[in-house]
């Protein structure tokens, strides 16, 4: 048997993480094009490590670096030079709007001569910001898709009629040329779904964006509705994208560091979708299956990005909703470690990143007087893997790009 397999699925999801850092790829994707002391706009949960890829590319070029990113993912010895802006997420606050508007004020003084880099990754379709409606009503109506089983391109696709920014419209509102650079966290990477697609030419429709607030039976007001019927901009002239990284970096990299650690390493999906109790039950019902025929101890590699139908007051995340999901169905197996985490280092609204489980997870739930099947029904995944001892904490890691779940089995010897 190999010792400690948790320990061990944690350090082939921090090594992940940390091959898909965005620095690197940012200075590399910036220091191949010339520009001519462009200004700098970085907005995202990824933020901060762009934006220093970009200053140390352009070596003293940018004309300004303005980075808009989630609370406490500002990093210690950021340049001063830079303004720096932090708002919540994943539902927009006053700071987001307020430093939107900043960005905003200072890319409408830039003219068609003009350069600007911009910088998005995930996470900036909460935290760049400047709404058609009331804030209170974009979090309410936020909220209430977050609680559905909505997948992201579906909550994209209303952000951007509720948004100024959103779209497309940022990029046809500003004279400048752009240069896009985008750190995925999409699947299949479409581009006008990351950041709900400023600097994008949107492809959904005003048909598409009600049919979704009829599926999930949201509550609008007049003003809502009238832009909900208002077409976004189909055609964008002033923009270059590149995007420099997504979850296939993760899933390869993954998969690298368990075969370097003996592992015959599989990448099953880099494209999840689906309810997380779902997803969390086929995979470990495949993987209990598994064990019975490998000879070699062997791990499953799966990105993506799951939902959650929100139906209790609990508190936890989709990758949390997994983890406590595979701890019921591994109850008692022998030699299978499952993780399931955000390569952001969160997960919902929670300071986990995921959870890490194994066949005994579920006997200490029980002597912590926990009944799994209850607190699944309440959505409570956070506190019922915190009690025994299964949260992953990483803090913020620099890059956005997905989720990654690791199922690692090994041989069974019984």
């Amino acid at each position: 048997m190999i010792n400690d397999m948790k320990k061990t699925a944690k350090d082939i999801f921090l090594y992940a993480v940390t091959k898909a850092n965005p620095y690197t790829s940012v200075f590399n994707d910036v220091s191949s094009k010339h520009f001519n002391n462009p200004t700098v706009v970085a907005a995202g949960k990824a933020a901060a490590p762009m934006a220093m890829g970009a200053f140390d590319a352009l070596n003293g070029k940018a004309e300004s670096i303005t980075v808009l990113t989630k609370y406490d993912h500002i990093p210690a010895g950021i340049p001063d030079s830079f303004v720096t802006f932090e708002a919540g997420h994943p539902v927009p606050d006053e700071n987001g709007l307020k430093a939107t508007k900043y960005i905003i004020d200072k890319c409408k003084t830039l003219s068609e001569q003009d350069e600007l880099i911009f910088l998005l990754s995930g996470g900036a379709s909460a935290l760049f910001e400047y709404p058609e409606v009331s804030l209170n009503e974009l979090k309410d109506i936020t909220n209430e898709l977050l609680k559905s089983s909505a997948d992201i391109t579906e909550i994209n696709t209303i952000r951007k009629r509720l948004s100024k920014v959103k779209g497309g419209k940022f990029a046809r509102d500003c004279k400048a040329k752009i240069y896009c650079v985008i750190l995925s966290d999409v699947i299949s990477n479409d581009i006008s779904s990351v950041a709900s697609g400023p600097c994008c030419a949107d492809i959904t429709t005003c048909n598409q964006a009600e049919a979704i607030i009829n599926k999930y039976n949201i509550h609008l007001s007049d003003t809502a509705e009238k832009f909900i019927k208002t077409e976004t901009p189909k055609a964008i002239n002033n923009v270059t994208v590149s995007v420099v990284g997504d979850i296939s970096i993760l899933c390869k990299s993954a998969k690298e560091k368990a075969e370097s650690l003996g592992f015959n390493a599989q990448i099953i999906t880099d494209s999840m979708t689906g309810e997380a109790k779902d997803r969390a039950k086929e995979i470990c019902l495949y993987a209990i299956d598994l064990q019975n025929r490998i000879t070699a101890p062997t791990a499953l590699i799966y990105g993506g990005e799951t939902t959650v139908t929100v139906r209790g007051s609990g508190k936890g995340g989709r990758n949390q909703e997994m983890a406590l999901t595979a701890a019921k169905f591994l109850d008692k197996t022998n030699g299978i470690t499952f993780l399931s985490a955000g390569s952001d280092g969160t997960d919902g609204p929670t300071d986990a990143a995921g959870g890490i489980v194994n066949g005994s997870t579920a006997e200490i739930m029980k002597k912590n007087g926990v009944d799994i099947d209850l607190e699944l029904k309440n959505n409570a995944s956070y506190n019922t893997l915190k009690s025994s001892g299964s949260l992953l904490i990483t803090g913020a890691t620099g890059t956005n790009v997905n989720d990654l779940t690791l199922v690692l089995i090994d041989i069974n010897n019984t």
